[in-house]
């Protein structure tokens, strides 16, 4: 099979495509045909310096495709159309998956759109209500709005907790597709203040929740923003891995509780409560419409640097797609 590899870590032009063998299965595992993949942050982050988690050399961590074979312990049908996570290796014709973390992709999307599901609105669904605990009418903050994550998350808090979502992004464009999905107020965070801009919308306030993709950059800023007993939720770190002079009075006097996490080395169990609670929850939002996949473009696989050069580029509004076969 042709699968995607990284030669040696850096740019994007280390990625390569190789003849591999098909992977095995274990008696409770599938193995899926993958018709789409979709990049994700991790998956640059692992191309330039391998991530001590990820063990898998072919990259990607979410799939849609076709069931080809199945373990003896599976009540899954040959045939079936799936998407979920991976542990690695979606960057491939074929790949293997636990059965009890594959999703029956709705009828009405495509195989590229279901590709656009598994990884951000996992992580949205687990940082909004697993962690975050967002609840009904709150107000939510959710950073880099024209993002996969991001595009996921307001969507999700609107439709579920009919929530509050303020957006950052940096252009009006992305703005305005946030908008579209629900966002009920954008910032553009290259002209206004975001805290300003967001206690004014709060009655001086705050919000409730902040999900950051930023990090260190932010740290201020989201201190000014958030409400004080507010949940923030860690998720990334665009604007830096490092903060420098911490005031820990400013996390105590608002009594802040402040979270970091990631979704892809976590445990198979966990991910597999997860897809449950998500699949019961949130996903007949996508058979009756409510919510969408949003993609922003579609690459083939023998275009794949291409495809991690536009993620870089931060261009994209929701998922850039790779379309692996027919």
């Amino acid at each position: 099979m042709k699968a995607v590899t990284v030669k040696q870590p850096g740019d994007a032009d280390q990625l390569q495509i190789v003849d591999m063998e098909k992977p095995g299965i274990e008696d409770n595992e599938i193995l899926v045909k993958v018709k789409a993949t979709a990049i994700n942050r991790t998956d640059i982050i692992n191309r330039k310096s391998r991530l001590e988690y990820m063990t898998n050399p072919i990259l990607g961590v979410e799939v849609a495709g076709e069931v080809v074979e199945t373990g003896s312990n599976t009540n899954i049908e040959v045939g079936t159309a799936v998407m979920g996570l991976v542990n690695g290796g979606s960057y491939a014709e074929y790949v293997a998956m636990p059965e009890d973390r594959a999703m029956a992709v709705p009828k009405a999307l495509s195989y590229e759109e279901a590709a656009a599901i598994p990884e951000v609105f996992l992580t949205a669904y687990q940082t909004l209500f697993w962690i975050g605990k967002l609840k009904e009418k709150e107000t939510v903050l959710v950073h880099a709005g024209g993002s996969g994550v991001g595009t996921a998350a307001i969507q999700l808090a609107k439709q579920i907790s009919k929530a509050n979502v303020i957006t950052t992004a940096g252009s009006r464009d992305k703005l305005e597709f946030c908008e579209s999905l629900g966002a009920d107020r954008g910032i553009n965070y290259k002209e206004q203040d975001f805290p300003e801009e967001v206690l004014q919308f709060t009655d001086q306030q705050g919000a409730e929740l902040i999900l950051d993709f930023i990090g260190a950059s932010y740290w201020d800023k989201n201190i000014k923003s958030i409400k004080v007993d507010g949940r923030w939720v860690l998720i990334g770190f665009l604007g830096g891995g490092t903060v420098n002079e911490v005031q820990l009075m400013d996390l105590m006097s608002k009594r802040i509780q402040l979270t970091g996490t990631l979704l892809t080395p976590r445990s198979d169990a966990y991910k597999k409560a997860l897809s449950d609670d998500f699949v019961e929850h949130a996903l007949p939002l996508f058979e009756n419409k409510a919510i969408r996949p949003i993609v922003d473009k579609v690459f083939d696989l023998s275009d794949i640097a291409a495809a991690h050069e536009h993620m870089e580029a931060n261009k994209n509004i929701g998922k850039i797609i790779v379309k692996v076969q027919d």
